[in-house]
């Protein structure tokens, strides 16, 4: 009998008696808590900004009002054309380096982290919410979750390409533990938050 056979058979026949039972992951979840303030107040604290929408022209207006028009703005959603290019998703990913703001949608959002699920059926490219200035994504009230634990649930066996959670604008600290925006990505991020 070779060395791992002999160790194997060791570890099988010294197993416990018993088999533990895994902790109940249902319970998470059920604080009570304001879902809606709790995200906005997370992500506030990590940079971000929530703006409460009632529609698709009030989003075009607050665009208008608090970002240069003139500059590169581009998005996946129709109801945005008259201040944002459509026909970019099929370009060289290098030419979006002159992107000032990228708006695309959520597929929903986790209040404990103000994370945001997004995939690639959304992004129109991959690159797009990382290379752009500034980045706006616009998600359902009703599409926020309390937790990560619900949104691992949610997304369970779904099929995408790519998918990533979007949490505030790009940040770090590691020269000199002094906070950088937008060193890796993004330098702002709104989240338009529709009824």
């Amino acid at each position: 009998m070779s060395s791992k056979a002999e160790i194997l058979k060791k570890i099988k026949q010294n197993q416990p008696a018993f088999v533990t039972d895994l902790p109940d992951l249902n319970l998470l979840g059920k604080e009570q808590f304001d879902v809606q303030e709790t995200y906005k107040t997370v992500l506030k604290n990590i940079g971000g900004e929530a703006v409460e929408v009632a529609n698709y022209p009030e989003i075009i207006q607050y665009i208008k009002t608090n970002y240069a028009i003139k500059k590169r703005i581009i998005t996946t959603i129709p109801e945005l054309s008259e201040i944002a290019s459509l026909n970019w998703t099929n370009d060289d990913p290098h030419s979006l380096q002159d992107v000032e703001l990228n708006v695309i949608k959520a597929h929903f959002g986790v209040a404990e982290n103000s994370a945001l699920w997004v995939t690639d059926d959304l992004l129109g490219q991959r690159v797009s919410p990382f290379i752009a200035q500034y980045l706006a994504i616009i998600v359902h009230k009703k599409d926020i979750l309390a937790t990560m634990q619900q949104a691992y649930d949610q997304i369970g066996n779904q099929e995408y390409g790519f998918g990533t959670f979007i949490a505030g604008p790009s940040k770090t600290a590691d020269i000199e533990q002094s906070l950088v925006l937008g060193a890796h990505g993004a330098r702002g991020l709104i989240v338009f938050l529709l009824d």
